[in-house]
């Protein structure tokens, strides 16, 4: 199975599972009388729209490049990330203001039935097994997306544990600002990660590399050419989960135009040889000794 359709097969069930999740929160905190509950499914009903941008994305992925967009269209991974760290956020900040605001505002609550507490149970665990999959499947697949996601599915945990708290401290222990307080710590630790969740496509948006270490791979497989010299203006970037390099090499200006294109071929290969998830390799090459002094973009070896 390819990894477009291992992506759209991990959102649908991503979007079933939510939305199963959802509703039954939903009717739950409706007939047992638990706003907290009512509230966790509100809260789910956002991982139902997260869902829905996982599925459009996934199918937007799977177009073939066109005049338009000539790289394709893997970046839309990187766009469905943001998309979703805008949800988490929103979610975790809605959370806290419930909180602030059920914490200086005194509400009757009537005590909810036994069933708020199994439906949660019931919640958590269907969570845990979403949020196991999802991280699975966008780490194999190398997806931003589906590992967003995943961690989204981890903080509906944490949350809905907090409801259960809430329901068993309301129950049994009659002390639930203990709840609240709980809930407060972890809307904002959730803000925070829906924050490192926005900021980790930022390299992949901006045509960036999250590891440097690649360009060392890069002048290590050239040195390993014969004839090929002085790497540099080297420019990597990410489309999707691969490398998109462009590089320039010198060459003996007196070599035939079949030795150059060979030496340039066995570099391609070399570059391949460490470097597995490639996209395209693009070799400029230049005589000898014609290298620019003012060059101002790309990565040589003597400012790595």
């Amino acid at each position: 199975m390819d990894r477009v359709k291992v992506i759209m097969l991990a959102s649908w069930v991503s979007l079933a599972g939510n939305t199963v999740l959802a509703a039954t929160k939903i009717v739950a905190g409706i007939v047992s009388g638990s706003l907290a509950v009512l509230g966790d499914g509100i809260d789910s009903s956002v991982d139902v729209l997260i869902s829905l941008v996982s599925v459009i994305a996934a199918r937007i992925i799977s177009k073939p490049p066109d005049k338009k967009y000539a790289y394709g269209y893997e970046k839309v991974d990187s766009i469905a990330s943001k998309v979703i760290s805008f949800f988490i956020f929103f979610a975790a900040a809605q959370l806290g203001f419930s909180t602030i605001k059920r914490l200086f505002i005194q509400q009757q609550v009537a005590t909810p039935s036994m069933l708020a507490i199994y439906v949660t149970l019931f919640s958590i665990m269907g969570k845990i097994g979403l949020s196991i999959y999802q991280y699975a499947v966008g780490k194999k697949a190398q997806s931003l997306m589906l590992i967003a996601n995943a961690k989204n599915m981890k903080y509906d945990v944490m949350i809905s544990s907090t409801v259960l708290i809430s329901l068993f401290t309301g129950k049994y222990l009659h002390f639930p600002l203990a709840d609240s307080i709980a809930a407060l710590f972890i809307s904002i630790w959730i803000m925070r990660a829906a924050f490192e969740i926005f900021m980790e496509s930022n390299t992949d948006l901006m045509d960036g590399v999250d590891d440097p270490a690649i360009y060392n791979k890069i002048f290590e497989a050239v040195d390993e050419v014969q004839g090929a010299s002085n790497p540099h203006k080297v420019r990597t970037r990410m489309i999707g989960r691969l490398y998109s390099i462009v590089i320039d090499i010198e060459v003996d200006a007196n070599m035939s135009l079949h030795r150059a294109h060979e030496i340039s071929h066995q570099v391609e290969m070399a570059i391949r040889r460490k470097i597995p998830n490639i996209f395209d390799i693009v070799i400029h090459l230049d005589p000898l000794g014609t290298q620019e002094k003012d060059e101002c973009f790309g990565v040589n070896k003597n400012n790595l």
